[in-house]
């Protein structure tokens, strides 16, 4: 595919298996899961789940902005947690981060995470 870029960021923590932060097709953006590590530490941050859904949606803005759009360019967001209990506060977090019309979204309830962490989000970007 000739229109296939990749996307890559130091503002969001640097891949930690075999992907790309983001990988660019035509105008669409599919950015890779994010959990709540600090791009500069490469640690979890600490803090309350609020606080880590914060950090995750930080670096899914880092990508975005590197692929030349914004989390309002979201088209499509999966949120997977390790306890569903959390669902009302994924939601405050969220509604600081994005204002409507919102993305199509999907909240997955998940046995594990990476590093243990208890949040993930990946994303659909259409840049316009």
């Amino acid at each position: 595919m000739s229109n296939k870029s990749i996307i890559q960021t130091d503002a969001a923590p640097e891949a930690i298996g075999t992907y790309s932060q983001a990988v660019k097709a035509g105008d669409t953006v599919y950015l890779s899961g994010q959990i709540p590590l600090d791009p500069q530490t490469m640690e979890v941050v600490s803090g309350d789940f609020g606080d880590k859904a914060r950090r995750v949606f930080e670096n899914l803005k880092a990508v975005c902005e590197a692929a030349g759009g914004g989390l309002q360019d979201i088209v499509k967001l999966n949120i997977y947690m390790t306890d569903l209990a959390n669902f009302a506060t994924v939601n405050e977090v969220m509604a600081t981060y994005f204002q409507e019309p919102y993305p199509a979204r999907a909240a997955i309830g998940v046995a594990s995470l990476p590093k243990g962490v208890p949040v993930e989000m990946d994303a659909i970007m259409v840049i316009s």
